[in-house]
């Protein structure tokens, strides 16, 4: 029988909103029994927080406390001594003030991991102010870098401060953790802040910037649309193509397939590129989205259609992949080639069958 790769592993998670919710799923994904505390469903949950569910909650079971009972604090507390891990996603101190705190929970298991993440970090001027993504990201630097020249930034979802900076952090100083203790018997805690997370995904750019390669202005250089040759172009249908030509061999598959003379449109000509892409808008307009995706196939061009969100579980790419079952997104990364099926649990229990599930599996 196929095994994840997190298989026998057990991680509580006090629910929340986005980045823990998001980390929830994808150990899960990979194996792990995630016991989901889940409280009250109308405590200050953002409107599509029900509907994201089906996504984000999925892979694990819920267990409805009161995180103020004592009944229900003795309970969680004797979930604590057989799990592995926890995670939590409350603004500083809040698990403390209500028993939970790290010091409190790894009195009782020394080995416990304790993952927690928040926007600004669990010390620091801003630890106790409220935000969300794009306050976090603003104060990365990162969402200065993104949109078009001469307009204000634009939000880029929630994916760069929520996902990338929060939840993946998150799992990424988990699972280390849980390796070290594997060996120390010691638990660690770990402080993701969506902040700190962002600005490591933009690391890149300050190096960039460092060395005079990288503008602060937006849409003025390489990967942030100021390149005619990595963009997305508008067609004639209203559809649009991402280009990514970057390399020299891609760029003059690119320019073969636009029928332009490459003694006309030398790539890293700076001084041209507005032209450039005043040239390449015309002659992608010419043509429908589809049209050019059938054109550029089998090339080296780096030219492909951008899908909407309905279009994309119908490719036969990701259709072959299997990347998309009722219309939402399976687990990755795969491992040995496969993905597996996702688990099923029963949606809800109460906080005495998860005890007498975990008691069970442990004898």
């Amino acid at each position: 029988m196929w095994m994840q790769p997190l298989n026998g592993l057990r991680i509580l998670e006090f629910d929340g909103l986005g980045p823990v919710t998001f980390a929830g799923m994808m150990l899960a994904d990979m194996g792990a029994e995630v016991l989901r505390l889940s409280r009250d469903a109308s405590a200050g949950q953002a409107p599509f927080a029900e509907v994201g569910g089906a996504l984000l909650h999925r892979g694990r079971t819920a267990a409805p406390v009161d995180l103020k009972s004592a009944a229900d604090r003795d309970r969680i507390l004797r979930l604590v001594d057989g799990a592995d891990a926890v995670i939590e996603g409350f603004r500083p101190g809040v698990m403390e003030r209500l028993g939970y705190g790290p010091e409190t929970l790894q009195a009782r298991r020394p080995a416990l991991v304790f993952g927690r993440v928040t926007g600004w970090g669990q010390t620091g001027p801003l630890a106790d102010q409220v935000g969300h993504d794009l306050n976090y990201i603003g104060l990365s630097g990162v969402l200065h870098a993104m949109g078009e020249a001469d307009r204000p930034p634009t939000p880029p979802l929630n994916l760069v401060g929520d996902y990338g900076g929060g939840a993946m952090m998150l799992v990424v100083g988990v699972l280390a953790a849980l390796i070290e203790a594997k060996t120390t018997g010691r638990g660690r805690v770990v402080d993701a802040a969506m902040t700190d997370g962002a600005a490591l995904l933009g690391g890149l750019f300050q190096a960039l910037r460092g060395q005079g390669m990288w503008s602060d202005r937006r849409g003025a250089n390489l990967l942030d649309g100021g390149a005619p040759f990595y963009r997305c172009y508008a067609c004639r249908d209203g559809g649009f193509v991402a280009v990514a030509a970057l390399e020299p061999r891609f760029y003059a598959a690119l320019l073969k397939g636009l029928e332009l003379d490459p003694d006309d449109a030398p790539q890293y000509d700076f001084a041209a590129w507005p032209a450039q892409h005043a040239r390449f808008s015309t002659l992608f307009a010419t043509r429908d989205r589809d049209d050019w995706a059938t054109h550029f196939a089998g090339t080296e061009a780096c030219v492909t259609p951008v899908l909407s969100l309905s279009e994309a579980p119908t490719h036969p790419h990701n259709q072959a992949r299997g990347v998309f079952a009722g219309g939402l997104p399976v687990s990755t990364p795969r491992f040995d080639g496969t993905a597996p099926p996702l688990k099923t649990p029963k949606p809800q229990i109460s906080l005495e069958e998860a005890l007498a599930n975990w008691n069970a599996e442990a004898g």
